[in-house]
């Protein structure tokens, strides 16, 4: 595997996320390792662009739209926004996160099917399509399904998702039916486009050869490279690219999807002043970054499609191995799924302790198992016990015996700190974020064991020029740890920055060579705990979050009609009752709270010197402008709680039966009012 840095520009792109849902865990899979990538290649000085953006055309899109009763133009538009808000809080840098509905993808995707046109490898052929005459409209790929011609099972009409997995051409599916209303269709004559994607098997061969990917992208690649098929690149679609001279067709969404690449950096470098055609029609390399399941799309079609039009092909192709909850497959439909924002974000996890278990977990190419107890297990004994304590124990040592350091770098120290920057250089080559993870931890470590082995806290009393000169030596090593963890880690590694006196907005641009640079002795705040202990107690909260909704999903899947079986109720006393204090309320101020989707921060006003700050998990059925003024019922004498790090002192009565319903009272009382 080549090293970097090289003298050519890097490009390094993500899977496009699908607009079409909310972000979970499996999603990440992808992106926080190649934003690690282009974070390290930065620090080794290597000129990288990160470009990514969402897929917001196809069928599912507009199948999902109609459901919502929304245009298919809001409906990506919502999702685009939330996607780009959980990249922000993880931290994953794009140069430009951009759309597929963008005009310059538009544009670039035209400009590509013209140039592919023109060079011999579209034609036009009439082919037999599924037509619904009830809802007298044509059936592209998800809006049709039926048997697969290969394996007899039922499937999608552009995939066998359940059987053999195979892509399904138009009109290639049996028995089709219309998968809106379900009536049987009809098989109508239409001219349809194709890329001559069976004349490119010579070279697939040969360029799969040299292509410096994963071994399970260019294996599974070269397997298909030996049976290629023409593909169909028209669908009929309202929502798409319009296929060039053709209003009653679009592109094939993994035609613009793609494309969505190049027209991403358009828009990036013309921002900087710099030619896009550079990298796409230049020498450099290009890496894609994408899930196991879209190999055949980036190694086969894609290529294929960029040699026909005269571009500049991929360099590289990391597909990641794949994310399990609990050891069972990752799944909507039954339950086996963790939202990053209602299941992560919201109740308080910091995104580093996510970004760390995805990158150290095990190799780039095998799959992840993500539970809750192996997640707590990991974050406690690594970044908790190890790289946390060695932070804050070096630190608050020193702030606490008001110990000025200074001194020189012991050579065990810097042979130390050149491992672990040596691994990284090395590893980051070959996709080994673990591998690099692993010598951060091996580090800090050694960092603990220096420390605990020459104890500074006898010396400081025998001999203090000795221990000066060990303490400046573990200040070295945290500084090494802060520039060597800042792509693994970069919220808390900017931390550890801050706390060492710099500036933490600066750490991002310093070198993999700033670990060796000796640390100048500078003001430095009081230093604070760098990563808590994740308590059973809330890891029992989340287990139980995740087991409720299995045992829903399973019991749909068993037809069930009450897939979630009442509690049985707990009889209280009327003593039990007494102790709650119930008063009247009114809410002065009200206020989103950041990073979850379900919290309002309410002022609420009972009668007291002065309004209580209480939380509530409404917003989504009452904004901040409709809370303002509403008389509420309050239980007063709750003991007070913390939520996402905020203290809540009660709680506001609410009704739950189709969606929140605040509790008030008929007549209009005064705020402090108690209730009998």
């Amino acid at each position: 595997m080549p090293e970097f840095p090289c003298d050519k520009p890097v490009l390094v792109t993500c899977g496009l996320p699908y607009a079409n849902g909310p972000a979970h865990i499996g999603h990440l899979r992808t992106y926080i390792p190649a934003d690690m990538f282009v974070r390290t290649l930065r620090k080794m000085r290597q000129d990288t662009v990160f470009v990514c953006g969402s897929d917001t055309h196809g069928t599912p899109i507009i199948v999902n739209a109609e459901e919502h009763k929304m245009p298919p133009a809001e409906f990506i538009k919502k999702y685009h926004l939330l996607f780009a808000d959980v990249f922000k809080k993880f931290q994953i840098d794009f140069n430009r996160y951009g759309s597929t509905d963008d005009p310059t993808n538009h544009e670039r995707t035209r400009s590509i099917v013209m140039d592919l046109q023109k060079n011999g490898y579209v034609y036009p052929k009439t082919i037999p399509v599924a037509y619904c005459k009830t809802c007298a409209r044509g059936l592209p790929d998800r809006y049709v399904e039926g048997v697969c011609p290969y394996c007899g099972q039922n499937a999608r009409g552009d995939e066998c998702d359940i059987g053999c997995q195979r892509h399904l051409e138009p009109g290639e599916i049996l028995d089709p039916r219309c998968k809106v209303c379900g009536t049987k269709a009809e098989i109508r004559q239409q001219e349809h486009f194709f890329f001559k994607l069976s004349s490119f098997g010579d070279f697939l061969q040969q360029y799969l050869d040299t292509l410096h990917a994963t071994p399970n992208a260019v294996n599974y690649a070269m397997e298909w490279a030996k049976e290629l098929k023409d593909w169909c690149i028209t669908r009929n679609l309202e929502w798409g690219v319009r296929y060039p001279g053709h209003e009653d067709l679009v592109v094939y969404v993994w035609v613009d999807a793609p494309i969505g690449y190049i027209a991403f950096t358009e828009e990036y470098m013309s921002s900087v002043g710099r030619d896009w055609q550079s990298i796409w029609k230049g020498d450099s390399r290009i890496i894609h970054f994408i899930g196991g399941d879209i190999i055949y799309h980036h190694c086969i079609f894609w290529p294929a499609m960029l040699k026909g039009a005269g571009y500049t092909l991929p360099w590289g192709v990391v597909a990641s191995g794949m994310i399990k909850v609990n050891d069972k497959k990752f799944s909507k439909s039954r339950g086996y799924i963790v939202w990053v924002e209602d299941d992560y974000l919201a109740h308080g996890f910091h995104p580093d302790l996510l970004r760390y278990y995805i990158l150290s977990y095990t190799s780039h190419t095998k799959d992840i198992n993500f539970s809750w107890k192996e997640f707590q297990t990991k974050i406690n004994k690594e970044l908790v016990g190890s790289f946390g304590n060695f932070v804050n124990r070096i630190l608050t040592f020193i702030d606490s015996k008001g110990i000025d350091v200074h001194g020189t770098v012991d050579p065990e120290v810097s042979a130390a700190i050149k491992v672990a920057a040596d691994t990284m250089t090395t590893e980051i080559a070959n996709y080994e974020f673990k591998k690099i993870s692993d010598a951060i931890i091996t580090l800090s470590d050694f960092g603990n064991t220096y420390f605990q082995g020459h104890e500074p806290w006898k010396l400081i009393k025998e001999d203090p020029a000795a221990c000066r000169q060990v303490l400046y030596n573990c200040v070295q090593i945290v500084k090494a740890l802060a520039v060597l963890s800042e792509p693994l880690v970069p919220a808390k590694a900017a931390e550890i920055w801050g706390m060492l006196g710099y500036k933490p907005e600066d750490l991002a641009n310093a070198s993999i060579d700033e670990a060796f640079v000796p640390y100048e002795n500078v003001a430095r705040p009081k230093p604070k705990i760098l990563f808590a202990k994740l308590e059973d107690k809330k890891i029992a909260e989340m287990e139980k979050i995740l087991d409720q909704r299995v045992s829903v999903a399973e019991a749909k899947a068993r037809g069930q009609k009450e897939a979630e079986p009442e509690p049985k109720m707990e009889q209280i006393t009327i003593d039990d009752f007494g102790r709650m204090e119930l008063r009247v309320g009114r809410v002065v101020s009200c206020e989103r709270v950041k990073g979850s989707k379900k919290l309002l921060k309410s002022m609420i006003d009972l009668g007291e010197d002065k309004p209580r700050q209480i939380l509530s998990g409404i917003a989504e059925v009452y904004t901040p402008e409709e809370m303002v003024g509403k008389t509420v019922i309050v239980i007063a004498n709750l003991k007070p709680a913390k939520i996402m790090g905020i203290e809540s002192n009660g709680m506001v009565l609410a009704a739950d039966s189709n969606g929140a319903t605040l509790l008030t009272v008929e007549k209009p009382s005064e705020p402090g009012t108690r209730i009998h």
